[in-house]
């Protein structure tokens, strides 16, 4: 080895060591596990903590249709599936199952990560708690229910904000920067000290930025108020009164700790497909009201707020929901996940679409371009 190669080695390992020092006393040792993993994914429930959601003591299987199954994908809908590398996609209407496909050893039973489709869940269970007295208003100021949001601007902060994503808190929504908030929060060990860190830099209500630090706060605002985590509130109030065929499950941040309440629900397409069936039916389940129709009815409309990257009114956007007011004469609801997880409701026609996999499309209008080609495809097979 010349001098040269040395020297550059032994710079090259000092430079190591000055960066590992460096993490640890940044307190940022997350981010080993972050490079190692490289990106989130849609079987990560096998590298964290989860805590299970169990399916209903007596499950309400779908109906199958007359013709389940039997209806044919257009050409592009597949395309699209090797393309985005889907894993599940089923369409649920009236109520029965109208198709399923599954892809890469994937079945009706496989766990797969929802991803922000949990930011959905957790509007839900905000509406269940309200509806139950847990919470009294979602106007109630956040520090009624946390302490670190009782003084500064931070008390300013409102249940109803979180859920328009308009809270002015200083969270940055970077996935590809392992030294973002966003990346500690998913790999990192402690979310309730992340979320004491957080600031209110802006006025809340006044612009839509999406920040999946919204809904963590959401999550622990529910803890506060139902006195129960999330996982097993969602099990009492939600997963277990849809008839849930499957366990879930929810990823916490440290053995017995807080669930990541902005992703991280696991669980399969035919019951997730429970979740816009729901709304579809305006919070009622085989007749029990399990969250309110006027909470439902919020929760997809709009918020008007400026959205913070175009300067317009937000349309696209709710109670933690995405909408789309006008698709080609239809209105469209859904939840969604980074990796093109989604739960798509079309009123008009009395359908939900559910679509699992590993990537996604570009996006157009703050939509991903997937999201209309599956409604196209489903509306040509479904006339």
């Amino acid at each position: 080895m010349n001098r040269k190669t040395k020297r550059f080695g032994i710079g090259f390992i000092l430079v190591l060591g000055l960066a590992a020092a460096w993490l640890h006393m940044a307190d940022k040792n997350y981010v080993y596990k972050a490079l190692y993993h490289n990106f989130a994914d849609i079987d990560d429930n096998l590298i964290f903590h989860q805590r299970k959601i169990e399916a209903a003591e007596t499950p309400q299987p779908w109906p199958l249709a007359t013709n389940y199954n039997q209806l044919s994908p257009p050409k592009e809908l597949q395309q699209l599936h090797e393309q985005l590398e889907s894993v599940a996609f089923v369409v649920v209407q009236r109520d029965s199952l109208l198709y399923e496909q599954y892809w890469d050893g994937y079945s009706e039973e496989s766990l797969s990560n929802s991803f922000s489709v949990a930011k959905s869940i957790v509007s839900i269970l905000v509406g269940i708690a309200l509806q139950e007295g847990a919470i009294q208003s979602i106007d109630q100021p956040v520090g009624y229910f946390l302490p670190e949001f009782k003084e500064g601007a931070k008390a300013k902060v409102t249940i109803r904000h979180l859920l328009w994503m308009s809270s002015g808190l200083n969270w940055d929504e970077s996935y590809a920067n392992p030294l973002s908030v966003t990346t500690e929060a998913y790999y990192g060990s402690d979310l309730k000290k992340v979320v004491r860190r957080l600031e209110a830099v802006e006025e809340p209500g006044r612009k839509f930025s999406y920040k999946s630090g919204d809904t963590q706060v959401l999550g622990f605002v529910l803890e506060a108020a139902t006195g129960q985590n999330l996982a097993d509130y969602a099990e009492e109030k939600l997963w277990r009164p849809l008839g849930a065929e499957q366990k879930a499950e929810w990823s916490i941040d440290h053995p017995l700790g807080n669930e990541k309440a902005y992703c991280c629900f696991f669980s399969n397409a035919r019951d997730f497909a429970r979740i816009g069936q729901l709304y579809l039916q305006n919070g009622v389940w085989q007749g029990d009201t399990l969250v309110s129709p006027e909470y439902v009815q919020a929760s997809i409309t709009p918020s008007g707020l400026t959205d913070a990257n175009t300067g317009k009114p937000t349309t696209h956007y709710g109670y933690q929901w995405w909408l789309l007011p006008d698709y080609k004469g239809q209105f469209v609801f859904y939840a969604r996940g980074i990796l093109g997880q989604y739960i798509i409701v079309i009123p008009e026609k009395e359908l939900v679409i559910v679509r699992l996999g590993k990537k996604r499309g570009e996006r157009q209008d703050s939509h991903p371009s997937e999201v209309m080609a599956m409604i196209d495809a489903v509306n040509q097979m479904v006339p």
